[in-house]
């Protein structure tokens, strides 16, 4: 199996690529869209604004390429909300293979945003991305843009109302929190996604 993280500049690469090997999968960075085509799984990760990132992957050809991509492709925090048509982040235009939109998460007293931390999520329906997971799980967060439920939502989760936690369109799918920093639970969807 071949594993590729798209090179988005983010700061969680390196963690996210110590979370697979320890998987016992390889993994290579790269914006090279060969290698990203013949790949058999991709993941997509990002950390600042959204506006930033679209502007990254339109300068690499990147937002032409990965829509159009056939295999399993997980986004990850930010990476996830670039699947998303718009986002309020800049604002920003994003890739769109997943129908919606980001907004703002709302501060209010004892939820401050951002988000940061660990919550429990819920799941709406089923998926084998979160095959052996159960809503007394926690994962994390570091997020202050957040997707409203939709039709693309497989799980959920509160901070004082709900938004979507993990959301999938065909082989695109995509978790709010960060996988690599959520323990074991984080390990068991990162293993699911590479089954």
């Amino acid at each position: 199996m071949s594993v590729v993280i798209i090179d988005s500049g983010g700061a969680n690469i390196a963690s996210l690529q110590a979370a697979l090997q320890r998987l016992g999968a390889e993994s290579r960075t790269t914006t090279d869209h060969d290698v990203i085509r013949r790949a058999s799984r991709v993941l997509l990760p990002g950390v600042g604004s959204a506006h930033d990132a679209m502007a990254r992957l339109r300068g690499s050809g990147l937002d032409q390429l990965i829509p159009q991509l056939k295999q399993p492709l997980l986004g990850i925090c930010l990476g996830m909300q670039i699947l998303f048509e718009r986002s309020e982040e800049g604002p920003a235009n994003c890739l769109g293979v997943i129908q919606g939109s980001v907004g703002k998460l709302q501060s209010e007293p004892g939820r401050p945003v951002p988000h940061m931390g660990w919550n429990q999520m819920t799941q709406v329906r089923p998926d084998p991305l979160l095959d052996g997971i159960s809503s007394i799980d926690y994962v994390y967060f570091v997020h202050s843009f957040a997707v409203p439920t939709s039709v693309a939502t497989i799980a959920i989760t509160d901070y004082g109302k709900a938004f979507t936690a993990v959301a999938r369109r065909e082989n695109f799918c995509g978790t709010q929190f960060h996988p690599e920093r959520s323990g074991v639970v984080g390990a068991r969807i990162l293993g699911n996604f590479l089954k």
